[in-house]
């Protein structure tokens, strides 16, 4: 019995680090921090991605992401995806 409650404390562990598919480990709302600083940078500097005129939506490309810009009250909110990963972000007013 002794050596049981350790071999059970082991498996317990293990399912519950194991959970979830391979698609869970690919699809992130919380990607990391440099891919995010990333396609946020390359989105504000490709002339592309510029709002056109008094546009309240517009989209563009940034990498191998798809990005759809949109005009809310704090500013522009922006949705960046490709399969299997998105991003959004806030892009304040100067």
């Amino acid at each position: 019995m002794r050596r049981l409650v350790p071999l059970l404390i082991v498996i317990a562990l293990a399912l519950v680090a194991g959970c979830g598919d391979s698609s869970e480990e690919t699809t992130t709302t919380s990607p990391p921090k440099s891919v995010e600083q990333w396609v946020r940078t390359a989105f504000l500097a490709n002339p592309e991605c510029e709002r056109p005129g008094s546009a309240s939506r517009w989209g563009c490309s940034v990498g191998t992401y798809r990005c759809q810009g949109v005009v809310t009250e704090r500013g522009w909110s922006v949705s960046c995806a490709k399969p299997g990963s998105s991003i959004a972000f806030t892009v304040r007013p100067s």
